[in-house]
């Protein structure tokens, strides 16, 4: 069995016994490799995005949050192909990381056979170019879910530096660049910042209060803006 067939295989079992652990030296007879094989392939899975947590003592092992795991996927391997092209386009994007970890948990729980010929079309696509690769920095990629009010350093485009405390609301995104949507204290209103003028971010202890942000909030002609949609 090659790695990526027991990647596979070693989330399924997981599955099927969870809450259940299965220790590695059972894993390992179970595979036919050694523990310290099945140790790295746990720890590869733990870093993809799979809830496997060790349990301590004589009867513990590994287990997995079922609740919070897939099933097997039905993607065909062009499906799969088609998310790594569209994820690719994401990167310096606020949820670049997230997207990368949500395509890891997708390959690692598809059939090995769909998985490997994935992985073979992959190999035939090239790409020129990217979306804005400045990295965003985590808490800022992480501040509208969070709801955290944020202590920033930001620099205008002369590059004059300015430190504002801002209640996270949404993301703006164009073809060349990345926004923080926030309540500006400072400013005392709705502000756009470009996440790569982000120099410094620090998550406050409060809670950012409910405000709702409206299309007609930005000073952006409505025909030009497009709220994401899951479907």
């Amino acid at each position: 069995m090659n790695r990526t067939d027991r990647l596979y295989a070693l989330v399924e079992e997981l599955r099927a016994v969870s809450p259940r652990p299965r220790s590695a030296r059972w894993l390992a007879e179970r595979f036919e490799v050694s523990t310290r094989t099945i140790e790295r392939d746990i720890g590869a899975l733990q870093e993809s995005g799979v809830p496997i947590w060790a349990e301590p003592g004589r009867r513990g092992g590994y287990a997995v949050d079922r609740a919070r795991t897939l099933p097997p996927v039905n993607l065909t391997p062009g499906e799969a192909v088609a998310l790594a092209v569209a994820l690719h386009r994401m990167r310096g994007t606020p949820f670049a990381a997230a997207a990368g970890a949500a395509l890891r948990k997708l390959l690692a729980v598809m059939p090995a056979a769909d998985a490997a010929e994935a992985h073979r079309l992959a190999a035939r696509v090239h790409l020129i170019g990217d979306g804005p690769v400045t990295p965003v920095p985590a808490g800022v990629a992480d501040a509208v879910r969070a709801r955290r009010v944020l202590r920033i350093r930001y620099a205008d485009r002369a590059g004059a530096g300015s430190l504002r405390d801002v209640e996270p609301l949404g993301f703006l995104g164009n073809p060349r660049h990345w926004y923080l949507l926030a309540w500006c204290r400072l400013r005392a209103g709705i502000r756009a910042f470009r996440t790569d003028r982000i120099t410094s971010v620090t998550a406050l202890g409060e809670r950012v209060p409910e405000r709702e942000l409206a299309a007609d909030d930005l000073d952006i002609p409505r025909e030009r803006i497009r709220r994401l949609s899951l479907v």
